[in-house]
This record gives C-alpha cells, sequence and structure tokens, in this order.
C-alpha cells in the first residue's frame, strides 16, 4: 500500500522521427498528471550518446548553443553546433549535427566517400573557447572513416607514402601511411575528451563499424569489405604510433570508427553514453523515494539492449530498488523475459494495428495516453478503492 505522496521520474529518450526527449517527456507527465493529480513529477528526458545528446546536456546544466557553418559528411556547407556548459568549463558536441547521415538523402549515402571532418571543426571551435572537457557524442554519423576527417580538422596529419593527406571517407584509409602529431590543435594537450558512445560494438568484427553499421550508411557487400580491410589497415598504423590496440576496443566501432579513432589517436575515454548522461542530468538523485520511472523509446528491440537509453534508466533505478516500465511505439517480437529482466514491464503506446506514419504522426497523444493508463494500473490497483492518487 502506498502511502498519499507519489513521485514519478519520466526520463524518456526521444522517439526518432516523432518526439525529442523533451516533448515524450512532456507528453508522458500529461498523461501522469492526468491519472494522479498530486503526483509529484520529475521529468528527465535523456540521450545515449546519439543525435540530440548535446541539446539534453544543454537543458539540464544550463548551457548554451553555438552554430557555425562547417563542411556536412560530403564537404558542403552546413549549419552545425556545440555546446557550452558549466560556465564554459565543458563543451558538447554532437557528431550527427555536422556529419550525421540524416544530413543525406538515401542516393547521397555512401560511407566510402563520407567524411567526419565537419565534426571536427566543430570540435576545434570548442577547444578554442578554453573549456576544459569536450564531451562527444557519437551516435548517428553517416561515416566509416574511422574519424580520420575529424582528426585531420584538429590538425592530426594522416599521410601516405608520399607524404600527401589522404582522401576524404573510409576508401582514403587504404593510402594511409603514417600519422603525424606535430600540428595538432595545441588546447588537446590539457583538454579531457569524454566520447559518449551509443553502442559497444568494437571497430571490427560482425558487430563492428563496418560490418554491421556500414549497410545502413549505402555500403554494398564489396564496400563492407573494403571499409573492414582499411579500418583494420587504420588501426594497424595507430598501434605503430602510440602502441594502443584499437581493434576490439569496446565501443571502438561507435560511430564508423569515430570512437576507437580518437582514443587511439588522441587517448580520449570512451564511455557509454546514456551512463555519461544519466549522471550529467541527475538521474541518480531524482530516484531517491521514488515510486516508479517511465522510459520510452520509439522501437524496442535487440539494439536496445546494447546500452541504450531505457535500458541505463533501468539499470540505474534497479540499483535504487525503483520500478522501471517503457513504453514504445513498438516491442519486438525476438525478446526473451531474461533479456528484459530490469524491467517491470513494457508496452506498446499503440492500442490498435495502425500505420507507422499515423504512429508516428500521433505519437504525443498515444504516448499520453499510454502514461495515463499505465499510472493508474499501477497507482489505483495499489490502493485501496477509497485512497484517491
Amino acid at each position: 500500500m502506498l502511502g498519499d505522496r507519489v513521485r514519478i521520474v519520466v526520463a524518456p529518450n526521444a522517439l526518432k522521427g516523432s518526439l525529442s526527449p523533451f516533448e515524450a517527456a512532456s507528453a508522458l507527465a500529461r498523461g501522469v498528471r492526468s491519472a494522479c493529480p498530486r503526483a509529484e513529477i520529475l521529468s528527465r528526458p535523456i540521450a545515449d550518446g546519439g543525435d540530440g545528446t548535446s541539446a539534453v546536456l544543454i537543458a539540464a546544466r544550463g548551457g548554451q548553443m553555438r552554430e557555425m557553418i562547417v563542411p556536412d559528411p560530403l564537404g558542403r556547407p552546413v549549419r552545425g553546433s556545440y555546446g557550452l556548459l558549466d560556465g564554459g568549463r565543458c563543451a558538447v558536441v554532437d557528431v550527427a549535427t555536422a556529419s550525421g547521415l540524416a544530413l543525406l538523402s538515401s542516393a547521397e549515402r555512401d560511407p566510402l566517400i563520407a567524411t567526419s571532418r565537419g565534426t571536427g571543426k566543430l570540435i576545434s571551435a570548442a577547444l578554442d573557447t578554453g573549456c576544459e572537457t569536450v564531451i562527444i557524442g557519437v551516435g548517428g554519423s553517416a561515416t566509416v572513416d574511422g574519424g580520420a576527417g575529424l582528426l585531420a580538422a584538429l590538425g592530426v596529419a594522416l599521410l601516405d607514402s608520399d607524404g600527401t593527406p589522404i582522401p576524404a571517407g573510409g576508401a582514403g584509409l587504404s593510402h594511409l601511411s603514417r600519422i603525424d602529431l606535430g600540428r595538432v590543435h595545441p588546447a588537446l594537450a590539457r583538454v579531457k575528451l569524454r566520447v559518449a558512445c551509443d553502442v559497444d560494438s568494437a571497430l571490427l568484427g560482425p558487430h563492428g563499424a563496418a560490418r554491421s553499421f556500414a549497410p545502413q550508411k549505402g555500403a554494398n557487400s564489396s564496400g563492407v569489405l573494403e571499409l573492414e580491410r582499411n579500418l583494420e589497415h587504420f588501426a594497424d598504423v595507430i598501434a605503430k604510433l602510440t602502441g594502443r590496440d584499437v581493434k576490439q576496443l569496446a565501443f571502438g566501432g561507435a560511430a564508423g570508427g569515430i570512437a576507437a579513432g580518437l582514443n587511439g589517436v588522441l587517448g580520449a575515454t570512451l564511455e557509454p553514453g546514456v551512463d555519461l548522461v544519466l549522471e550529467m542530468v541527475g538521474l541518480d538523485q531524482a530516484l531517491i523515494d521514488a515510486d516508479l520511472v517511465i522510459t520510452a523509446e520509439g522501437f524496442f528491440d535487440a539494439q536496445s539492449l546494447r546500452n541504450k537509453g531505457p535500458c541505463g534508466v533501468a539499470r540505474w533505478a534497479r540499483r535504487r530498488g525503483v520500478p522501471v516500465i517503457v513504453l514504445a511505439g513498438g516491442i519486438a517480437d525476438d525478446l526473451r523475459p531474461a533479456d528484459v529482466a530490469d524491467f517491470a514491464g513494457m508496452f506498446s503506446i499503440c492500442r490498435r494495428p495502425i500505420a507507422l506514419e499515423e504512429a508516428m504522426l500521433h505519437a504525443a497523444p498515444l504516448l499520453e495516453s499510454a502514461a495515463d493508463s499505465l499510472a493508474r494500473l499501477f497507482f489505483h490497483g495499489s490502493r485501496s478503492s477509497t485512497s484517491t492518487p
């Protein structure tokens, strides 16, 4: 039996293509408030290192966004952005804002030529502000260049056997002979680089940057094999330079190998993006004395289990003994109970068979209605018939 006080934490990820994490949190809060008018609702919109990480951290920490024109994955000008937090001591950059897959049409996607250079330009601008830490959210990239373009924009010389800079894109890595750090951005000697990774994949292998993710970025079967060879070659050159072996490095395959490149060449720290975000938005504090956590995302499947947002929320809440329920636009058929042991339950927000386009269009009211039903079931069902939350 619960007392009169009810504390509910809403901590949704974005529902991609439909709702930002902020919009999703508002919809959840409206639904909970409808069912439990006196409930204390703590809103903690989240991200996992993918697109929107900087916006979540800026909102949580009272930061500001700065915009600038940088090259997109094909070298065309695009408006990118980076954030400054904690009085300018910390900067945050999303790879997706300059080097994201969403910036390209389906016909334009080709990781053999796509470059991460624009993201490097944003990081360079952030370093120029005098910050002490740069957080790089590496989800959603259009590239499989191992971060070569990004590194080049920071002054790292990636040279062929003639001492000429290698071509852009994943194909260019085959020409790499040596790496020269002689003209690297001077701030990198003092600034800490924290890479917020949205997947835990290694650089190489069946779950790596090329074989697992390059097809969705436009690579055909021969292109995937070429990219795998080139990333392995890149790793060999990095090992000769720094002694760091990034081939099977956990999280190294994130963002087409950007994570491995940053770690191997510049010594960046690779972290689970969701844990970094949850720490910075203060989820642990919000969980104190909480009765329930509601999280959400667009589609919950096996990919979600690879350290994505809702699973991170569930892990954190379980340590506090707080039940977590996930609401999703859809739930994969092949999930087993053992896969989701950290959750008290999971439910689709769709009440009937519905076209994807319709579900995305009406995501906010669907999410609100599901949160209302969930809160009524969870709290009214646990109280006496004479007690009203």
